[in-house]
């Protein structure tokens, strides 16, 4: 079919409102959130599930390359095309307009739709007394549950590891070129066909007595223990973990996903956040052992923050955090999708800067008082390294005792027990840091050169947790800031380079150095089009798309169509 009748097709499947083919309506969906694009022959909006599976169905059939894009908010360049130089067409299936969720056994569980996002579930699970697998981070920026289970997500939940399930139901292109609907969803009675299934699914026509309660999981249930030894040389989650590599669950969009089920889990009585300080990181080492072996109760959440990231916060992540406080995590995702538009538009404007938008908000957020509390600020000028440590219920005594007996023993590090306002704000400070060196690259851009952000684990065992980087690399640096997922020892490094260096075989050069140190990388951002994937990663996308028909070239890999009946 020509390109013509392939787009006329999709309008009629979809509505004609819900293609769009002309370039410059389509960019914002072809780019990454943070960098990369590409070509695409056009970018649909399904409506429904039906209209999902017929959509991937003209796909297939007409030989097209099907991108799977949610809240496109991965930052490896991941839920969009990369370059032209595909051998078919590319069509990327936005499927944000399905945010259906729907409670199973007094919220316990949910089945989320593929455009549910992670806030929204936090929303409805509230209302339950529940809470989802991830409560910080990309949430607030609309980031779907769906993508987060492709994604291996890891999230600041200290019990919970990476988002994970094996209850899902999708479409797969078999090794022959078939497509079909695999349901394992674990829910009897959804009908025989494909139509009937997902219509049942769309509505949420699930009989109570016909969910399935199996040994199928829908959460790692063996994170708890898994993060508590601190002598293995593996880290305790990362993207090519092949535990936690079943079909949907780390699939990256090698498959067309159209629901999972996932745990929820209980909302703690009582919560209680910490704020640590010290000079030496050696205390911060035995803290986490002596945190995740000796006590009853694990921590809630443990952010790490550098001196360096927090300074950085303060200033260049002060629109974030004030956005968030004042506004709400609800209009946050509008906003930022206006955000985006905006640029999108202004980037087509000439002698218009594309950047005006983040640099107004930069100067706008300088008008407004000091927004972190005094405390915070006291323990930045005095200490080094700075933990947020979060506990609940019986953990809270556990944690006020050793900090009082054996954390304050020592005369370089000391802590506060936060108010509720002071815990509040330390944490949106934290997750403002996640995108301030960003915004210190485009204030800055005609100093410095790019940004190499890494998302990395450290093997459980690794006590050397603060890195030394080679001098070949450091002479280059501007900033190098650290921050991240303490306990775990997931941690996000964001090196800024001076003006005129090779960013590329900077990152190469980090890339061997984190080899050395048995790292693994990336840790919960997926590969995307900016990691190698690991063998065995590559073996999994192989399995699942045996036609590279979903996603191809991520990892590095080829995107050239495999199995075809030329090639028989």
């Amino acid at each position: 079919m020509k390109q013509e009748q392939l787009i006329e097709t999709l309008k009629a499947v979809v509505g004609e409102e819900s293609v769009l083919t002309d370039q410059i309506k389509t960019k914002y969906y072809r780019t990454g959130f943070r960098s990369g694009g590409g070509k695409a022959l056009a970018v649909v909006f399904p409506n429904t599930l039906l209209e999902q599976w017929n959509v991937i169905k003209q796909c297939v059939e007409n030989n097209c390359i099907v991108i799977m894009q949610a809240a496109k908010t991965g930052l490896t360049e991941g839920s969009a095309p990369s370059g032209s130089d595909y051998d078919r067409d590319v069509v990327v299936i936005n499927i944000t307009k399905m945010k259906q969720i729907y409670l199973l056994d007094g919220g316990k569980q949910a089945v989320c739709l593929p455009g549910a996002s992670l806030h929204s579930l936090e929303k409805a699970l509230k209302a339950v007394n529940r809470a989802p697998h991830s409560v910080i981070g990309s949430s607030t920026l609309g980031a779907t549950v769906v993508g987060g289970i492709a994604n291996n997500s890891g999230g600041a939940l200290v019990k919970r590891g990476p988002a994970y399930t094996e209850l899902a139901i999708f479409a797969q292109v078999d090794e022959q070129g078939k497509l079909n609907l695999v349901n394992h969803l674990g829910i009897e009675g959804l009908g025989s066909s494909p139509e009937e299934i997902l219509q049942n699914i769309q509505d949420g026509n699930f009989d109570p007595d016909k969910v399935l309660h199996d040994s199928r999981m829908a959460s790692d249930k063996e994170y708890d223990e898994r993060v508590r030894d601190v002598t293995s040389d593996i880290p305790s989650r990362f993207n090519a973990d092949e535990r936690r590599l079943f079909e949907a669950s780390g699939c990256a969009g090698k498959l067309g996903v159209f629901a999972v089920r996932v745990d929820s889990y209980p909302i703690p009585d009582k919560e209680q956040v910490f704020y640590l300080g010290t000079n030496d990181p050696n205390k911060l080492t035995q803290l986490r052992k002596d945190f995740l072996t000796q006590f009853n109760h694990l921590p809630e959440m443990g952010e790490y923050l550098h001196r360096d990231i927090f300074n950085m916060a303060e200033n260049y992540g002060k629109d974030v955090f004030l956005s968030i406080e004042r506004l709400g995590t609800d209009n946050l995702p509008k906003l930022f999708s206006l955000k985006a538009k905006v640029e999108n538009i202004l980037d087509r404007l000439p002698l218009v800067n594309k950047y005006l938008p983040d640099t107004m908000l930069y100067y706008v957020s300088k008008l407004f008082p000091q927004h972190l509390p005094p405390r915070m600020l006291a323990f930045r000028d005095n200490y080094e390294h700075h933990l947020v440590l979060k506990m609940s219920d019986g953990g809270i005594e556990e944690a006020q005792k050793y900090l009082r007996t054996v954390w304050n023993a020592h005369d370089d590090c000391d802590y506060f027990e936060c108010t509720p306002e002071e815990g509040k704000k330390a944490y949106l400070h934290r997750f403002a840091a996640a995108g301030a060196a960003i915004r210190y690259e485009t204030i800055h851009r005609k100093e410095v050169e790019d940004i190499v952000a890494l998302d990395i684990a450290l093997r459980r065992n690794d006590d050397e947790w603060l890195e030394t980087l080679p001098e070949e690399v450091s002479k280059n640096l501007v900033k190098s800031l650290y921050y991240g997922h303490f306990m775990c020892y997931v941690f996000h490094q964001d090196y800024i380079f001076k003006k005129g260096t090779d960013t590329k075989l900077m990152k190469k050069l980090m890339l061997e150095h984190l080899n050395r140190r048995g790292a693994k990388y990336p840790a919960e951002h997926n590969v995307g089009h900016l990691y190698e994937a690991e063998s065995s990663l590559q073996k999994f996308y192989h399995e699942l798309d045996p036609t590279n028909t979903f996603n191809p070239g991520i990892g590095m890999m080829d995107r050239y169509k495999r199995n075809c009946n030329c090639c028989a």
